[in-house]
């Protein structure tokens, strides 16, 4: 998990140096749904995929429209059902389509109908009444990203036994408040202090590198995919 969406996650954690060599960007799932040109299963595939990781913005988005629970969840799927049944992505210019800005409009256009609905009395969803429905997506499209990260990291551990290992490692990253010191997990692990201060600069790296795989996930072209990244860092910051 990531941290609450009130915290600041570090900036040295998630932005990284630019020079790490490229990420592999070759059939990415938005790219795949740009490209195809008929109903072809990988196309299908990843557009769900891209649906299910942009559930919860897309929610919190029509919550903050106004829309209670229950309606939310009911216009949310409403929304991806119809996006899943389209035939227009070949209208999205694939050169400057970016999934982020493409579902927040789409949503939008979805939700023009819908006035009543926005028009009801607003709920308090979200840790700051100061946070426009924008701002909303924003940040949980941010810390979405963020959580999927962290989850294939500690997938990538447990599969080599060292769950454990890793959630000390996670709360160096995100510097949580029982953070231990590394003098503290090399007694725990039977480390040295420099040993483990290697196997953090490891741990660092990778979450570095698949946040930038995450990225590109969601953009057109290779050359966006640092533009969007300081995007993320620029939200989570807010």
């Amino acid at each position: 998990m990531v941290p609450a969406e009130d915290e600041v996650t570090p900036l040295t954690a998630i932005g990284g140096n630019a020079h790490h060599g490229p990420v592999a960007f070759t059939t990415t799932h938005w790219s795949v749904v740009l490209a195809a040109q008929s109903e072809s299963a990988a196309a299908q595939e990843a557009l769900e995929k891209l649906c299910r990781t942009y559930w919860r913005p897309i929610y919190g988005f029509v919550r903050r429209q106004g829309a209670e629970a229950e309606d939310a969840e009911d216009l949310t799927q409403g929304f991806f059902a119809l996006l899943l049944e389209r035939k227009d992505l070949k209208s999205v210019r694939k050169e400057k389509g970016r999934l982020r800005s493409y579902l927040l409009t789409s949503v939008k256009h979805f939700l023009v109908p819908l006035d009543a609905i926005r028009e009801r009395e607003r709920v308090d969803v979200e840790r700051s009444d100061r946070l426009t429905a924008d701002q909303i997506y924003e940040r949980r499209w941010a810390f979405t990203v963020l959580e999927q990260v962290m989850a294939r990291m500690r997938d990538e551990y447990r599969s080599a036994g060292n769950v454990r290992f890793f959630d000390q490692m996670k709360k160096m990253l995100m510097d949580e408040p029982d953070r231990p010191s590394q003098a503290q997990i090399a007694s725990e692990f039977d480390m040295t202090e420099n040993a483990v201060k290697q196997a953090f600069y490891r741990f660092r790296q990778r979450y570095q590198a698949l946040l930038r795989e995450e990225i590109s996930h969601t953009v057109a072209m290779p050359g966006d995919i640092e533009d969007e990244l300081r995007h993320l860092i620029a939200v989570v910051r807010a």
